[in-house]
């Protein structure tokens, strides 16, 4: 019995269940191959924005559609500078639906390449893990929803490393998903706010913008009070851990 058990926790995953991994994989490795990180800039979205913004008026469904299916594309992908996705959303179609759509788009995406992690290698993983490992798995499963929550909320890791790690752990889908909606929701109005205030700065035609106007103001503040989070955090968690010591 003992054998039987152990020859199933390291038996060879199979092709089918790897394939989405693999094709996720191949999609990154194409986007560099063509060339298309140089379009996911501040100044490919200066120099094409006239153009954007005239399809986009001309194409009321078409365009979010595309856009949406791009966002998704470039979470599942893991696109580096997928926040100029965010601030492209905002630019285009304003704060308040270019946020939406982004939301859409980033947790579609998040979705997808979580669900092609657990397919491939999660239980894999979990057949093979140490005890810490496992120690962090059972956290996961007695609180997942809250600590998703934070590392959402809180960007002290990179984004595609915390869609990948909770495909490791364990974490139901439906937990998932709705940590990552809710979750990613400040981040992503205060970025699609950053580029809603982009047409002020383009406006001025090359020349200082007016830096105290609401369109660009505003969203300088939000940027600021998203970079004290992380350190407002990790206080909160040192004085914690300090209490506790001395309790």
């Amino acid at each position: 019995m003992e054998h039987r058990s152990t020859s199933r926790a390291f038996a060879p995953i199979s092709w089918l269940r790897v394939l989405p991994l693999l094709v996720l994989i191949a999609g990154l490795g194409a986007f560099f191959a063509l060339g298309l990180q140089r379009y996911v800039t501040f100044e490919a979205l200066a120099h094409h924005r006239e153009a954007l913004l005239a399809w986009v008026g001309g194409h009321p469904v078409a365009a979010p559609a595309v856009y949406i299916a791009a966002y998704i594309l470039s979470v599942a992908f893991s696109v580096p500078g997928g926040i100029w996705f965010t601030i492209a959303g905002g630019f285009l179609f304003g704060t308040a639906v270019g946020g939406c759509y982004a939301v859409i788009g980033a947790t579609v995406g998040a979705t997808a390449l979580f669900l092609a992690a657990r397919s491939a290698v999660g239980d894999l993983l979990r057949g093979r893990a140490g005890s810490a490992l496992q120690r962090m798995e059972e956290g996961f499963r007695r609180d997942a929803f809250n600590y998703l929550l934070v590392l959402r909320l809180v960007p002290l890791f990179p984004f595609f490393l915390v869609n990948l790690v909770p495909a490791f752990l364990g974490v139901p889908l439906r937990t998932y998903v709705a940590a990552t909606a809710l979750g990613i929701i400040p981040a992503v109005f205060v970025f699609a706010s950053v580029g809603n205030g982009l047409g002020a700065v383009f406006d001025a035609g090359g020349e200082k913008p007016h830096l105290l106007t609401a369109p660009v103001l505003l969203p300088l503040m939000g940027l600021a009070v998203l970079a004290l989070i992380p350190v407002v955090y990790r206080a909160v968690k040192r004085r914690q851990g300090e209490r506790g010591q001395h309790g």
